[in-house]
C-alpha cells in the first residue's frame, strides 16, 4: 500500500487581487454531509512576497493580499496498483468545455462551425500546447455527436470524427491523457436512462462506441473512453436530485448500468487496444450521491482492473455553482474553515471508502468554482484545498474551463483560448501545488 502525506501551514505569496469575470456552463453538484474522517490543522505564516511583478494585476476592486494554503491532511492507503499508478500519473486535468460538446438546434450550413458556438474560440495546436506547458497532464475532451448524425442508423459524419480525431492528436503530440466521451445527447431520441428509452437508448450508446472506438482502436492507453456524461432524467424533478426510495430513480440507476455495460462491451469488442485501455463510468448525473447509491454497478470487464469511476463534484455547490442571486448562495471560502470544506471532505471520504480502499480508481471529471466578482483568495483556498484533499486519497482532478470570462453567467474560465493567456496565475499555482 501507498501512502500520501501533505504538510500543513498557510504560505503568503504578495500579490494584487484579479479582477472578476464570469461565465455559462451547464453542470452537476451534490453536497455529501461532512465526515469526521478526515482531520485538518491549518495555522498561518507570513512571508516574504515571492510574486515576480509581472504577476501584479491592477483591479477595479480594493487590492489584496492573496495567500496560496499549504495543507496537512490526514495520511490515506492508496492500493499500489498499475491502475492507481495510472491514475496517478493523469496528474491533474483541463476540460476543453462548451466546444465539442457545443449543440445547436436545428440545421447549419458547416457543422464544424459548431465548435465555436458557446466558447467563442476554435481549438489550435497552440491552445493545447499551452495547456501542458502550464502543468496539466491531462485534457477531457466532451463530445456531443447528435448534431453529426447523417442517417437513423446515428452514422457520425465524417467531418466531425476527422475534426475530433486532429483535436486529440494534438493532445497525443504533447503526450497528454484524453478522456473522450458522449457529452450533450441526451434526449429521447437519442439516449435518456429510463426503461421507456433503454432500447434506443442501447442503440444509440452502441453505434456512437463502435465507430469512436474504431476511430482510435491503434490509440494507446493514454486515451481514455468515458461511458455518458451526466446520464439523468432531464426534464424532471429528480435531474439533479436522485431520490432512492422513488420507483423512477431506481429505474434510472438500473438502465445506466445497463448503458455503461453496452458502453464496455461495445469498446472491447472493437479490437486493437480498445481490448484493454481504460475505461471510465458514471453513476446517475455523475454525481457523488449517484455512485455512492447501493443500486449503482460496475460492468464486468474482459480485463482485470481497467475500470474508472466518473464523479463530477462542484461542492460545495453554494459556493463553487450557484449564482449569487439565489438564495443560500455564497462568495466565500477559506481552506482554514471546516464549515467551508467539510463538504468536500465529506463526500470525498464516502468516495474513498467504497471505491479507493476497494481497489477502483476514481477519476473527478469536472469540478471547479466560478468566479463572483472577483473573489480570488476564496477561489485560490478552493483550487488549492479541493486538489490537496483529493489527491491524499488517490483521486485526480479535472476543472472545467469554458472559456467564460464575462457577465453574469457561469464563469470557470481559466485559458484565454484567443490570447493564450491564464487569466487566474494564482488559482493555477494552487492548483498545481498538490496535484503530484
Amino acid at each position: 500500500m501507498k501512502k500520501t502525506k501533505i504538510l500543513t501551514s498557510i504560505f503568503l505569496v504578495s500579490a494584487l487581487l484579479l479582477s472578476g469575470c464570469q461565465a455559462d456552463n451547464q453542470a452537476t453538484s451534490n453536497g455529501v454531509e461532512a465526515s469526521e474522517d478526515v482531520s485538518v490543522e491549518v495555522t498561518e505564516e507570513a512571508v516574504a512576497s515571492e510574486a515576480a511583478p509581472e504577476e501584479a494585476i491592477a483591479s477595479d476592486k480594493q487590492e489584496e493580499i492573496i495567500t496560496i494554503p499549504q495543507l496537512t491532511l490526514s495520511e490515506l492507503d492508496i492500493p499500489d496498483t498499475e491502475a492507481f499508478q495510472f491514475v496517478e500519473n493523469m496528474k491533474i486535468g483541463w476540460n476543453l468545455g462548451n466546444t465539442f460538446d457545443a449543440t445547436v438546434t436545428g440545421t447549419v450550413a458547416d457543422e464544424l462551425t459548431i465548435e465555436s458556438t458557446w466558447s467563442g474560440a476554435i481549438t489550435t495546436k497552440e491552445m493545447i500546447d499551452a495547456v501542458k506547458e502550464a502543468g496539466f497532464q491531462t485534457i477531457r475532451i466532451p463530445v456531443s455527436w447528435h448534431n453529426h448524425l447523417i442517417d437513423e442508423e446515428f452514422t457520425i459524419s465524417e467531418a466531425w470524427m476527422n475534426r475530433v480525431q486532429e483535436v486529440v492528436d494534438y493532445a497525443v503530440a504533447n503526450d497528454l491523457y484524453i478522456i473522450l466521451n458522449i457529452h450533450h445527447d441526451i434526449d429521447f431520441a437519442y439516449y435518456y436512462p429510463t426503461t421507456p428509452y433503454l432500447e434506443n437508448s442501447t442503440k444509440y450508446v452502441t453505434a456512437i462506441w463502435s465507430q469512436v472506438a474504431a476511430k482510435f482502436a491503434d490509440y494507446d492507453d493514454h486515451l481514455i473512453f468515458e461511458s455518458v456524461n451526466e446520464p439523468r432524467m432531464t426534464g424532471t424533478n429528480y435531474e439533479w436530485w436522485l431520490d432512492p426510495a422513488q420507483e423512477s430513480c431506481k429505474d434510472a440507476v438500473n438502465c445506466i448500468n445497463q448503458l455503461n455495460q453496452t458502453f464496455v462491451d461495445t469498446v472491447r469488442a472493437a479490437g486493437g487496444s480498445n481490448e484493454s485501455r481504460y475505461l471510465m463510468v458514471p453513476g446517475y448525473g455523475a454525481s457523488p450521491d449517484g455512485a455512492l447509491n447501493e443500486n449503482f454497478l460496475l460492468p464486468t470487464d474482459t480485463v482485470s482492473d481497467k475500470m474508472i469511476v466518473s464523479v463530477h463534484a462542484y461542492t460545495p455547490y453554494k459556493f463553487a455553482l450557484q449564482a449569487m442571486g439565489e438564495v443560500g448562495a455564497t462568495d466565500r471560502f477559506s481552506a482554514t474553515s471546516a464549515s467551508s470544506t467539510g463538504d468536500i471532505d465529506g463526500f470525498l471520504t464516502k468516495i474513498y471508502t467504497k471505491f479507493v480502499a476497494n481497489g477502483i480508481p476514481v477519476v473527478i471529471g469536472e469540478f471547479g468554482a466560478r468566479d463572483k466578482d472577483g473573489n480570488l483568495q476564496d477561489r485560490v483556498d478552493y483550487a488549492t484545498y479541493y486538489i490537496a484533499a483529493a489527491k491524499s486519497r488517490g483521486i485526480t482532478c479535472c476543472w472545467w474551463d469554458n472559456n467564460a470570462f464575462l457577465g453574469e453567467g457561469e464563469n470557470f474560465g481559466l485559458l484565454d483560448r484567443k490570447s493564450l493567456e491564464w487569466k487566474y496565475p494564482l488559482i493555477m499555482e494552487g492548483l498545481m501545488k498538490y496535484s503530484e
